[in-house]
């Protein structure tokens, strides 16, 4: 009988990964960031454990998207008052708050539940192309740039 290896909490390594977002198409962007948050690109890889790595995106605020997304993609907020819902536009959520494009577009790929909460705490997504993570020494993705 063959006996199944699930890998203990001390055997997980979690390395930390820096991608760079210019000039990325945002879904599929989105989605090697989710496979690499959930441990899929790993030998190792168990479903419902963490065994996944951390993730820090660099110039959010160069994402490209295709079709008429930028008019027609919206972002919507409740406030729980009467009347209170607001939608943005994907155009306008780019000028403002761009790491929030990539946060929700990873978070539509994951769990959503306890896991995928957790999960969701290992990106860490910046405008700019400055980030405060080089103590972690992040080694380079290089995701669609064959």
């Amino acid at each position: 009988m063959d006996k199944t290896y699930i890998p203990k909490a001390k055997e997980i390594e979690q390395d930390w990964y820096l991608v760079d977002a210019n000039g990325q198409n945002l879904g599929r962007l989105a989605s090697q960031i989710a496979t690499v948050l959930l441990g899929k690109n790993k030998p190792n890889f168990t479903p419902g454990m963490d065994t996944g790595d951390f993730v820090v995106v660099v110039n959010c605020e160069h994402i490209k998207v295709t079709g008429n997304k930028l008019t027609e993609k919206f972002y919507y907020r409740y406030s729980l008052y009467p009347s209170g819902q607001t939608a943005t536009s994907l155009r306008d959520q780019l000028k403002r708050h761009p790491d929030r494009v990539i946060v929700s577009a990873v978070w539509g790929m994951l769990p959503h539940n306890k896991f995928g909460r957790q999960i969701i705490k290992k990106l860490k997504v910046y405008a700019g192309p400055d980030h405060p993570h080089t103590a972690q020494q992040p080694k380079m993705l290089a995701f669609g740039k064959e």
